[in-house]
């Protein structure tokens, strides 16, 4: 049994996904739908706020995860490969992380094509002005409440994310592309993950230790098939974290020529790794470096410095420090040819 779960913004795109996954056999579970029969149920305005106010009530009275539960619960009665749609809590995606067979899927597009969309669709519980759309959407996008809708955290947890800015049929055939490694071992008893898979699911372990929720990712070294070190986003040894204290953030120019705000105040994954591996003596000569995103100018440097001599990231990154660890020597390997955007 397979559990793909589906996060992103509104109007993003989820719904074609679900469809598409329901042409491959998938059954369809909504957090919407369950939402929708909470409401009608309680005799309420079916629109987006109410859809809001009950999801967090639930989750109060019941636990973070208790909707997706209810809708795990489902599919396992139905039976069959699931697609559970409109996650939209933290907690949600840890009780699903736990399951069996499960992946989470992540869809954003801009925001004004976005609106477009829900102008087009005509839904009950779309009928707002762009206004009122972006200020529903802000309120959603981050809580510092494990309950309540944090959107911008739980895309940052995603297996794979898709930028919908695309034709149907583009966003089809990049979502088949995965859905092909996600089925890759249907009919057998077991799949066994290559190398690189197994140090990159390591990686995503490590990186639970982060203390920037701006980006909480995990680096792991390693060479002959042997963990030399690992390393995670954090604030430098004495020093503050940013989940106690907020972040300290400037902007910088990235190697698309995009100015994006980030936090500095942390150290990144593979510079702990680095420094990890010097302070303890280890050498990481002709090693490989496993990490979710593509490093950034500064970490590559350290990188090229080091001596490793091959980085596998799981998605690329708009940093564009691919090819200046390609100019020196160093392969670099994506395991999943998409942009993450931040």
């Amino acid at each position: 049994m397979s559990i793909i779960g589906i996060t992103g913004t509104l109007g993003a795109g989820k719904g074609t996904i679900v469809e598409y996954l329901l042409k491959k056999g998938f059954k369809h579970h909504s957090v919407r739908e369950f939402l929708v029969e909470e409401i009608m149920r309680r005799g309420l305005k079916s629109d987006r706020e109410s859809m809001v106010l009950v999801a967090n009530e639930l989750r109060e009275r019941h636990g973070s995860s208790y909707i997706v539960e209810q809708l795990y619960s489902r599919a396992k009665e139905v039976g069959g490969d699931a697609v559970i749609e409109s996650i939209r809590c933290v907690g949600e995606v840890e009780a699903l992380r736990g399951k069996k067979g499960f992946v989470l899927f992540a869809v954003d597009a801009d925001i004004e094509t976005r609106y477009s969309r829900i102008v087009e669709r005509k839904s009950v519980s779309d009928g707002v002005s762009f206004e009122e759309f972006v200020g529903q959407e802000q309120r959603e996008m981050s809580s510092d409440n494990p309950v309540k809708q944090n959107l911008k955290k739980c895309i940052g947890m995603a297996d794979y994310s898709f930028k919908n800015d695309w034709t149907i049929e583009e966003l089809c055939k990049k979502v088949g592309a995965v859905l092909d490694k996600v089925r890759g071992g249907v009919g057998r008893k077991h799949i066994r993950p290559t190398w690189d898979e197994y140090f990159m699911e390591i990686s995503r372990t490590v990186a639970l230790r982060a203390t920037c929720d701006r980006g909480r990712a995990g680096c792991v070294i390693a060479k002959d098939k042997q963990i030399l070190v690992t390393g995670y986003v954090g604030s430098p040894k004495g020093l503050s974290h940013c989940d106690e204290v907020g972040h300290l953030i400037e902007a910088t120019v990235h190697g698309d020529g995009v100015t994006r705000d980030h936090c500095i105040r942390t150290t990144h994954a593979e510079q702990n790794a680095i420094c990890q591996a010097a302070k303890l003596g280890i050498a990481i000569d002709g090693a490989t470096l496993y990490c979710i995103l593509e490093p950034c100018p500064v970490c590559a440097k350290m990188i090229i410095n080091s001596g490793i001599m091959r980085v596998v990231c799981e998605k690329r990154y708009q940093s564009g420090a691919q090819g200046l660890m390609e100019q020196a020597g160093v392969r670099v390997d994506v395991l999943n040819d998409v942009v993450e955007e931040y």
